[in-house]
Parts: C-alpha cells; sequence; structure tokens
C-alpha cells in the first residue's frame, strides 16, 4: 500500500488521525510521543472516544482531547430489525443529515457479520435502480464519519459477533468521494486499530475510470473491487446509469483489465436483473463475451423495489435461468440473496424512510426530524 499520513488528504476529525499524526499532535502539546498511539489503540481498537473513558491517559491531556473535539461525529437516529436479523441503522451527523448503514450476519452463523456502509450522503449518480440515486447527492461525508460507521457498527454487535467484513455499498458513490475514502480504508485496515484484512472490505464501484486506476495504484489491487455493470450494451446502460454517458463499456472494460489482482484475487461484477430491461439471453451472452478474460465472478440482484421507480425483478425461474446460460458459457455465478427488504435494507434501498423499530443496543439516540 502506498498510502500514509504523509501522502493521504489531512484527516477532517481527531478521529481520522492515524497513529504517526496523533504522535505529532501530543508531542506538540508537550506530551510524551508514546501518547499517540494511546488514543489512537482507544479509538479504533477498544471504540472508545469520550476521554473520559480513558483511563490510561492523564488528566490533562483527556481535556486537550476534549478541547480537541475527540467524540462520536456521528450516533445513532433509529435502528429498523429484519425478521432475518440484518439491521439497519439511521445514522445523524452533527449538521443534521443522515445516512444508513446495515448489520448483515452470515446466514449459518451468526456470530459473522457484513457491514454495508454509505460513504455520501445521497449520490449523484442518478442509477434508476437506486433509491440513493434517484435521491440525488446532498453531501459528501467525512473520512471521519465514513469510518465511525464501523465503529459504532462493533459496538452495536452481540457479545460472540464480529465484523469480519465491510462493503462500501451503502449510499452513494465511494470513489467519488475517494480522498475521504481512501483515508477511512487505511484506518480500517491498520494493524494497530480494527486490523480488517484488506481481503475482507470491498468497494463498489458505478464505473469512475480515473479513480479505479487510482484506488489500484494507491493501494496495490489489494481492496476487493466490485463493479456495478447492470448492462452489456452502452446504449442500455446509460438509460439506466448516467455514468455510462462520460465512462462508457469499453473505457470501463479498459480499466478493469489494467486493475492489479493477484493470481486468486477476481472482480466481482453486480448485475440487477430489471424485467424486460437487461434479463434476456443476449443479454446473457453479451455478458460473457463482455468480460472475456478478465478474472471475474458475478453477483445476480434481483432489483429490490423502491418507491420512486416502477421497475420490478424477474420472476425467480427467469433469474434461475439467466443464471444458468452464463453458468454455461464458463462464469462464476451467485444469485445474491435478498437480506433485510423488509425493512429496506437491501441493496439499492438504502434512502431516507422508514420509521423506527427500537433504539439501538447501547445507542446514543437523538431525535429523528
Amino acid at each position: 500500500m502506498k498510502l500514509s499520513a504523509d501522502t493521504l488528504a489531512p484527516a477532517s476529525h481527531p478521529v481520522a488521525r492515524l497513529p504517526a499524526e496523533w504522535e505529532a499532535c501530543v508531542v506538540a502539546w508537550g506530551e510524551p510521543r508514546y501518547r499517540g498511539k494511546q488514543i489512537f489503540d482507544w479509538i479504533h481498537r477498544q471504540g472508545v472516544l469520550d476521554p473520559d473513558e480513558m483511563s490510561n491517559v492523564p488528566k490533562r491531556l483527556r481535556q486537550r482531547l476534549k478541547e480537541e473535539g475527540l467524540g462520536w461525529p456521528i450516533h445513532i437516529v433509529s435502528t429498523h430489525e429484519s425478521a432475518d436479523q440484518t439491521t439497519k441503522f439511521l445514522v445523524g451527523m452533527p449538521d443534521g443529515e443522515k445516512v444508513e448503514t446495515v448489520l448483515i450476519p452470515q446466514l449459518g452463523d451468526e456470530r459473522v457479520v457484513t457491514q454495508c456502509i454509505s460513504s455520501q450522503v445521497g449520490c449523484a449518480m442518478g442509477c434508476v435502480f437506486c433509491a440513493s440515486g434517484v435521491a440525488g447527492l446532498k453531501r459528501q461525508m467525512t473520512d471521519a464519519e465514513i469510518v465511525a460507521q464501523v465503529l459504532l457498527g462493533r459496538r452495536e454487535l452481540g457479545p460472540d459477533q464480529r465484523i469480519r467484513n465491510v462493503v462500501f455499498m451503502g449510499m452513494g458513490e465511494p470513489l467519488h468521494n475517494y480522498d475521504a475514502v481512501a483515508r477511512a480504508l487505511v484506518l480500517l485496515t491498520h494493524p494497530d486499530g480494527l486490523d480488517l484484512s484488506k481481503r475482507r472490505v470491498t468497494l463498489s464501484t458505478s464505473g469512475l475510470v480515473k479513480q479505479i486506476d487510482r484506488l489500484g495504484r494507491d493501494f496495490d489491487g489489494q481492496v476487493q473491487l466490485a463493479i456495478s455493470l447492470h448492462a452489456v450494451r452502452d446504449e442500455e446502460r446509460s438509460k439506466i446509469m448516467p455514468v455510462n454517458r462520460k465512462h462508457g463499456l469499453g473505457e470501463l472494460i479498459e480499466a478493469l483489465r489494467r486493475y492489479p489482482l493477484s493470481k486468486r484475487q477476481r472482480i466481482t461484477i453486480e448485475y440487477t436483473l430489471i424485467h424486460g430491461v437487461n434479463d434476456s439471453v443476449r443479454d446473457a451472452n453479451g455478458l460473457v463475451e463482455l468480460l472475456r478474460g478478465i478474472p471475474v465472478k458475478v453477483n445476480l440482484i434481483p432489483m429490490n423495489p423502491i418507491a420512486a421507480s416502477e421497475l420490478r425483478a424477474p420472476d425467480t425461474s427467469h433469474v434461475t435461468r439467466f443464471q444458468a446460460q452464463l453458468t454455461r458459457r464458463g462464469l462464476s455465478v451467485f444469485i445474491r440473496k435478498t437480506r433485510g427488504d423488509d425493512v429496506a435494507a437491501a441493496c439499492g434501498q438504502l434512502a431516507f424512510h422508514g420509521s423506527p423499530r427500537r433504539t439501538g443496543r447501547n445507542a446514543l439516540v437523538a431525535d429523528s426530524d
């Protein structure tokens, strides 16, 4: 990985500082250097953001941390529990904006959890099958707001649960907020903090080509890449994904060929199946040809309903036939099981709606607008 405190954009908030930055801060305040690593450990390994709870930090330094604004940059507004144990949190920020993040226990082993996190308030990409895209972009999230979702999610886990995977598949286009997302990636995978494996962190993008190249360079291809593809011809893709008008399929596919992968690593191709739009045998065969020679696995996602669109998923038998055609042509294909759709927590459904089922366990509760 080529990024460090010296090459990243400056931290927006004390929560987003790296150990070297904390060390520089405490030395400037007249404290010994090792105090910086202690503070980072409290925040990112132990999940303690209240200086008064940092028991091995002297009182004078705890007071300085409070004056510097150390504390939670986000709070839980409401919590929505699905019948399948998926939990969606509506998260508030100091300016009143809100995003959503989701905890998804693994089927068959609820101790292992994947967290889906957001990177923007809304999204500028305008994909017609996505509630965030239909809502439009309100603002970028900060590096601290992004990484704090995982700190908060970890706090809300059951006693035997752990977050093993983090996916940037919530609200927003992560690569449209590159600097903040890059710092968040470094923080999430830092060995002195949460220490997530880079192979357990997946970033999903609609296809911002220059940023895909930059991600590959900055992280040596170690961050798992997922591409929201959803169509195999420029005309159709441009209708449902306006980003394609700027970065067409030919340009995107060449970027995927350039992305540095290890021998066993594959790019995930996300393909939302929309009835009558992209679900024909011709589309399946086109997908095979488009991806030829690129190490990929394909996730088929029957479209989840959203209020702003009349588009819908094909029936189950049609989805299965589409999968079978891809498999016969040699692709590795999975049908993504819908999780959390009863609380609008499924793929493409994250937005600003729904009434709370309950407040979160140990949550910092705020009033909703």
